[in-house]
């Protein structure tokens, strides 16, 4: 028997000694001398303990913890104060608000909110909540505000539940739910209440609306039991003696736990469950749910769990439940896959074990974890745990059957992290299971190798990937090789091969500086050889390669291949090329056009290239360019089913290089197109590239007669020549356009055309003398208003030059006074710098520096100055 004359026994029947019950609270220090004192409702914030009694009192202790000389914890407490009401009641319920620093109180049917501290009522505005039979704070709060308390409220004869939140100055209701039954108790986790009814268990998703009943249970009969005990989960007494657990949808994911019919309270303190009846306490396991100690303790009446502090009070004193050492449990937790219960209790392990042998042990618990839940396909999970515990890959890896190269010197880890054997046994052959394993390591190397966690064994991770790549046919495979890797050739090359991934593997070669392989491979491909369709532009694709290929003899020994598949494309391995004669690495242009002479199109191309593109000022390329043009229009004028248009393309593909390079040797082509009829145009530009215009203009004019074509061509042909010349071509079309003598006579209506067009080319004294005399004025009238007014604007802005000349000259004269600073004197016994002659008459120029000369003396030796003024220097005289 204790002090207090209720009787307890640590060393009832146990498997586990899970607890020790240790004195808190003295039955002296709760009553005093008044003997009807009893112990309403306990709560427990930190070390702050409130005990609510049946007269209306709020009493506030601090428990403080410290070790006997037996190594045992024991509480001494401390009361602070102690608070009455004033209600006449007993204080049904305490829940503590600590970010708000207030006490919620359940007194006489009314919620009042006291100070933590000074447990002083403090007013609040809002909801007024009285009739209150029952209420539970949410410990898994939705709002996302830190600064309010969420709880449920049952009020007496109503069948609902109000939600609502608990704030510094106020209690706003936000929500009520109906409900079937009146509700007699109520434990809240996020949006989900679990309700005891009159008659039954439910689960309600305030949010939704959505309900569950769960099992029958006579409230009147017994008092009913619901406890949160875990995110979306409570513990509830049911019929038969039995704690059962349910989770947000109704369904129970752990077995009941058996107790006794007449348990009054529970509490959990994982992995326990610790049950209060008449006269025991029982503690079971979660794991096993079997009964692992029993404690005696008379005239219990309320077991409560506070952050993992179970506390336990009669009606005169208080007690604490203290758990013994938990390092032992987590490895039991592991084998029963209970990941975050194990977790739980290494996190709570922790102050008992030194840092770096926690460290160690932390690690290993979370890879252990991570495997758990990799097994059981939890793979956000299984990740964030092999990251935290810093999981040496190759392990995973290791599970995937000829993932490690073989070149690996990896062996794992003693003792096991898990207890599988590989991919096979933790799949047992369901394919589904097994391509979701592979997407997940696919997923976790790809951030392992983006980190700084594949150090050091690069080339595993590397090709393990490369392998999964291949198998899976995933897209990023190509990424992967073509970027920076550390693929091991030996082992990735054969799994390639045995997927079909081809084009892959030629990437592969490539990174290893392979490049002969690599395009024997593409080769094969595009010849049908192997069939791949990773890239239908696989040929494109060889030919881009290969014009930035670095090995000369591979180009080489590949160019006729892509030349015989297709010209157009396979030129471009040149096209695209630098062309030099000095760097290394590339070709020069006079090799190439060598080499293309047995591919036409090719060559043509690749001419286009060097000429139109490049703008290579050679005379053979462009020679050769139009030569090759020409051949090509006289091809098609003899083939008689070239089209009009194919002509057309290419005459204009001839003209234009004729006319924009001065590098073609005009004779040779001449020779080429002289006997053709239909070439007139062209042998019209070539006869104005050899400055024989008169030539030109006889064809454009009477053999092909078209005085657009001659018109245009006088514009081409002096564009890049002054007014004169030009003014000097159209006066030689104007004289072709006049001339009797030819066949046919003159062409009054082109020449016609002509002066009134460009009226401003022209020198209207020689047009006017050219003219027959019979021509009438108003036919040439807009030639002769264009010439009149181009002479007018000619003699204007003549003047206006002269203007600007002799204001420019003024004031060079302003400023050559203003330099010398001051007059020019001259006299009879003065002499002219010049000839020594002395002066006659004022008249006299001035050389720099003030020395006055004759006028007809500048003007003789003018040119000899520079050395008649070094002689001066030289020789002053003294002249006068």
């Amino acid at each position: 028997m204790d002090s207090t004359g209720h009787g307890w026994d640590v060393g009832g029947i146990m498997s586990v000694k899970a607890f020790e019950l240790v004195p808190a609270v003295e039955r002296e220090q709760v009553m005093g001398e008044k003997v009807r004192i009893n112990i309403e409702c306990i709560e427990c914030c930190g070390k702050h303990l409130y005990l609510g009694t049946n007269d209306c009192f709020i009493h506030h202790f601090l428990l403080e913890e410290h070790t006997t000389a037996k190594g045992k914890l024991a509480y001494n407490a401390q009361k602070l104060l102690h608070k009455y009401l004033g209600l006449k009641k007993p204080v049904a319920e305490l829940k503590a608000a600590s970010a708000l620093e207030r006490l919620i109180v359940l007194c006489d049917s009314t919620i009042i909110v006291v100070d933590m501290v000074t447990l002083e009522p403090v007013p609040t505005g809002g909801t007024k909540l009285k009739g209150v039979t029952a209420f539970c704070i949410n410990e898994n709060p939705v709002t996302g505000d830190a600064f309010c308390v969420e709880m449920a409220v049952v009020l007496a004869r109503r069948r609902a539940v109000q939600i609502c939140t608990v704030h510094e100055d106020r209690v706003q209701m936000l929500k009520e739910v109906t409900t079937q039954e009146q509700p007699c108790a109520l434990s809240l986790d996020g949006y989900n209440i679990c309700l005891a009814l009159s008659t039954q268990y439910m689960i309600l998703n305030y949010s939704t609306g959505a309900s569950q009943d769960l099992f029958p249970y006579d409230c009147e009969e017994r008092k009913p039991i619901v406890k949160r005990i875990g995110r979306e989960e409570f513990l509830l007494a049911a019929p038969g003696g039995l704690g059962m657990f349910a989770n947000a949808e109704g369904i129970s994911q752990r077995a009941p736990v058996s107790w006794s019919e007449s348990v009054i309270a529970a509490a959990v303190c994982f992995p326990y469950v610790v049950a209060l009846d008449e006269g025991f306490v029982t503690v079971h396991s979660m794991l096993d749910q079997q009964l692992k100690q029993t404690l005696s303790f008379r005239d219990g009446h309320l077991l409560q769990d506070f952050e993992g502090k179970v506390v336990l009070a009669s009606s005169k004193a208080v007690f604490i439940l203290v758990p013994l050492p938990l390092e032992r449990q987590i490895q039991d937790l592991l084998a029963s896959h209970r990941v975050e219960e194990a977790l739980t209790l290494t996190e709570a392990a922790q102050r008992n074990i030194p840092k770096e042998k926690y460290q160690i042990l932390h690690k290993r618990i979370l890879q252990q974890a991570g495997f758990i839940q990799f097994g059981q396909l939890q793979f956000l999970e299984a990740k964030e745990h092999f990251r935290k515990g810093q999981l040496d890959v190759r392990e995973l890896i290791s599970l995937y059957p000829l993932l490690l190269p073989a070149s690996s010197s990896f062996t794992r880890c003693h003792p096991p992290l898990h207890e599988f054997a590989d991919l096979n046994h933790l799949t047992q052959g369901d394919q589904e299971k097994v391509q979701r394993f592979k997407r997940f390591l696919i997923s976790y190397l790809h951030e392992v190798r983006s980190s700084d966690s594949a150090n050091g064994f690069r080339e595993d991770v590397d090709t393990a990937l490369l392998k999964l790549y291949a198998e899976t046919g995933h897209e990023s495979l190509l990424d992967l090789l073509a970027s920076d890797n550390a693929c091991v050739l030996a082992d990735s090359a054969p799994w390639l091969e045995k997927h079909h991934k081809y084009f892959a593997l030629g990437l592969l070669y490539h990174y290893n500086g392979q490049d002969s392989a690599a395009l024997q491979m593409w080769v094969k491909i595009v010849n049908g050889d192997l069939q791949d369709s990773t890239r239908p532009d696989l040929f494109e694709y060889v030919v881009d390669f290969l014009s930035f290929c670095s090995n000369l003899d591979l180009v080489w020994r590949h160019a006729d291949w892509a030349l015989q598949k297709d010209q157009k494309i396979g030129v471009q391995i040149f096209t695209k090329r630098f062309t030099s004669e000095e760097k290394t690495g590339q070709l020069n242009p006079d090799d190439v056009i060598t080499y293309l002479q047995k591919h036409s199109q090719a060559l043509l191309l690749y001419l286009e290239h060097l000429v139109l593109e490049k703008r290579l000022q050679k005379e053979k390329y462009h020679t050769h360019l139009a030569v090759l043009y020409a051949g090509r229009v006289l091809g098609l004028i003899s083939r008689p089913s070239a089209t009009d248009d194919q002509l057309s393309a290419a005459r204009q593909k001839l003209q234009r290089l004729l006319k924009e390079s001065n590098l073609c040797r005009v004779q040779l082509l001449l020779g080429k197109i002289q006997d053709s009829e239909l070439l007139l145009l062209e042998r019209a530009t070539l006869h104005g590239k050899l400055e024989e215009h008169d030539k030109a203009l006889h064809i454009l004019v009477h053999q092909l007669k078209d005085s657009a074509a001659a018109e245009e061509y006088c514009s081409w042909a002096s564009a890049s020549h002054d007014q004169s010349y030009r003014q000097n071509l159209f006066h030689q079309l104007l004289s072709v356009y006049l001339d009797p003598d030819v066949p046919g006579g003159a062409q009054t209506v082109a020449a016609v055309d002509l002066l009134n067009r460009n009226a401003e080319v022209f020198d209207a004294v020689r047009v006017l003398k050219l003219l027959p005399e019979e021509w009438s004025l108003p036919l040439l009238r807009p030639f002769l208003c264009g010439a009149l007014r181009a002479s007018v604007h000619a003699r204007c802005t003549s003047q206006v030059a002269v203007g600007l000349a002799r204001a420019q000259n003024l004031q060079l004269q302003h400023d050559r006074l203003k330099y010398r600073g001051g007059p020019i004197l001259v006299s009879e016994k003065k002499g002219c710098q010049l000839c020594h002659n002395t002066f006659s008459e004022p008249d006299c120029a001035c050389l720099p520096g003030g020395r006055p000369v004759h006028i007809h003396c500048v003007a003789k030796k003018a040119l000899n100055l520079p050395v008649e003024r070094q002689h001066e220097n030289t020789h002053r005289s003294n002249h006068t």
